[in-house]
């Protein structure tokens, strides 16, 4: 339920708009793509970033049949111009909408929208609903604001509406400038930005006034649940700093919103499932890129975890989260 997917082809949007350092695909002659900051190299990505069938042929080598496609978030774009980001947003949603049309026993679509302007994503949400997405993927910060700022809630409270689950993922981590050195912002900053994340929209009563909204926290929820003893701590000892807009412990959402599997240590999950209960664990992959699980769930099935346990991570909790029965699959 969390992998990433880009179209094979897109306009250079920093020429077309004027402005800024939009991600374009530049293709190299072995098949494989430059994705291009503006004027500066960002990442390589091979054919399995944007070429359907064959993510289809080496998921079924994992006996996976079903994949959650979002875009990367560097896409998110949220920095620019609000009319401009949203054309961005539309463009990506529709190359999902138009995959999961075309393959819809094997792929399920969460969108991307405009969060840096109320009117805009709220517009887009609709769009998404109707076009048949299941929910969006959002950055753990919006241009540096936390989720908690009241203008982001109306954006939460339209999700809720139209029963979009939400998917949190790690973006633009904090200290990025200043520890460059041996890959920390991936290592580091996204569970710390993960956590972020969760305590802004717990500390903010996000999830408080709005109990049917289905949230996910990327990356088994970064930092956020192996620190949850210091976080109750300090909601404890420094409640006029930390209960200022919520006076609900964090402890007691426990269970009420999902998280992926992706902890690469098998303690690590038994902890975390020992937290949220194997039905708000859900399988993530991060596919197709190398800090994610590219053997889907491989080290789940190689452990002792109990055989039911195991069917709600590959299965049971993703469709609780997504609104949808497993017999829409078979």
């Amino acid at each position: 339920m969390h992998t990433h997917i880009l179209p094979k082809s897109m306009p250079n949007w920093t020429e077309k708009f004027g402005y800024g350092k939009f991600i374009h695909l530049e293709p190299n002659s072995d098949g494989s793509a430059n994705m291009m900051q503006g004027g500066n190299f960002f990442r390589r990505i091979v054919e399995n970033c944007w070429d359907a069938p064959l993510r289809i042929k080496e998921y079924e080598q994992n006996q996976t049949q079903v994949q959650v496609v979002c875009t990367i978030p560097v896409m998110f774009s949220y920095w620019a111009a609000p009319k401009d980001c949203a054309e961005l947003s539309r463009f990506l949603n529709d190359h999902i909408a138009e995959l999961v049309q075309r393959y819809p026993k094997n792929y399920l679509g969460l969108g991307t929208i405009p969060m840096q302007d109320q009117e805009e994503a709220i517009q887009e949400l609709e769009r998404i609903e109707s076009m048949g997405l299941l929910g969006i993927q959002i950055g753990s910060n919006i241009n540096d604001k936390n989720l908690s700022e009241a203008e982001f809630f109306p954006i939460f409270e339209a999700c809720s509406r139209l029963g979009l689950a939400v998917m949190v993922h790690p973006w633009q981590m904090m200290g990025f400038d200043s520890m460059q050195k041996y890959w920390l912002p991936w290592l580091v900053g996204m569970p710390a930005e993960t956590s972020r994340a969760a305590c802004s929209m717990i500390f903010g009563g996000i999830l408080e006034r709005l109990p049917e909204l289905r949230v996910c926290f990327s990356h088994a929820g970064g930092s956020f649940l192996p620190t949850l003893g210091r976080i109750e701590h300090g909601f404890n000892c420094r409640p006029d700093l930390v209960a200022v807009d919520n006076a609900i412990n964090p402890r007691h959402y426990l269970g009420k919103f999902w998280v992926d599997s992706i902890t690469h240590d098998i303690d690590a999950l038994k902890y975390i499932l020992n937290l949220q209960g194997s039905k708000r664990v859900c399988l993530g992959s991060d596919y197709p890129f190398p800090l994610g699980d590219l053997e889907i769930g491989k080290f789940i099935e190689a452990s002792d975890l109990p055989k039911a346990e195991i069917e709600d991570i590959f299965g049971n909790a993703a469709l609780e989260w997504l609104g949808l029965r497993k017999e829409d699959f078979l």
